[in-house]
């Protein structure tokens, strides 16, 4: 989608796990029930979006085939349920979209990051599909797994990401909800594509868009 509409792409997961990997280094274990604010103060965390892609860098280093280990991925899913690693970490996804035209992809993008946005949507899929799809790109990867650890691991993800005090996973009221799961991943962006060019049609002839 940022490729099509020539627009910035946020990856707001990489940002939590960045995070994930700077709070691990500081020796700060995923369990934990607060983060110290001194840990969270010494994070030097810069992003580079692009068309399409996006660059993170943590302390200058370039971080992003680490990011992507399934370990830090686990450790990101706790750390991301803690109030003051996710206002941390508003304001760097606020700033950084604040001057260009972004694409912005995360669980609270719609309700807490940004909750005047033009347009939002809230993808979805049945679990099985959905760890099935993960299955598909970390075996890619070369990473040995399991497909029923996947699935349990994002049962386990979205139990904790809906029931979080702070910023909870939910859809936004005015967001256009898609099913993906019988959806192949050009029918999606097709879809997306499809309501951005009707609502720009409707905002150039004065009709409100439903």
């Amino acid at each position: 989608l940022s490729d099509k509409l020539r627009f910035l792409f946020l990856d707001t997961g990489a940002l939590y796990r960045a995070v994930a990997v700077h709070l691990l280094r500081c020796g700060i274990s995923p369990d934990t029930q607060t983060v110290p604010p001194t840990v969270l103060d010494s994070l030097d965390l810069r992003v580079d979006m692009g068309i399409g892609a996006m660059r993170v860098y943590l302390n200058n280093e370039e971080i992003g085939p680490l990011i992507r280990a399934e370990e830090i991925s686990a450790a990101a899913s706790k750390f991301s349920a803690l109030k003051e690693v996710r206002e941390a970490l508003l304001v760097i996804q606020r700033t950084t979209a604040d001057q260009h035209n972004t694409v912005a992809e995360g669980r609270d993008m719609g309700t807490v990051v940004f909750p005047y946005a033009d347009v939002k949507f809230f993808l979805t899929a049945d679990l099985t599909e959905r760890a099935r799809r993960r299955y598909g790109e970390l075996s890619n990867k070369g990473l040995s797994v399991e497909v029923f650890k996947v699935e349990e691991d994002m049962r386990e993800r979205d139990e904790r990401d809906e029931s979080r005090v702070y910023a909870p996973l939910v859809k936004a009221d005015d967001a256009v909800c898609i099913d993906t799961t019988r959806l192949a991943a050009e029918q999606v962006l097709q879809r997306l594509l499809e309501h951005i060019a009707r609502m720009r049609f409707s905002a150039l002839n004065g009709i409100r868009s439903t």
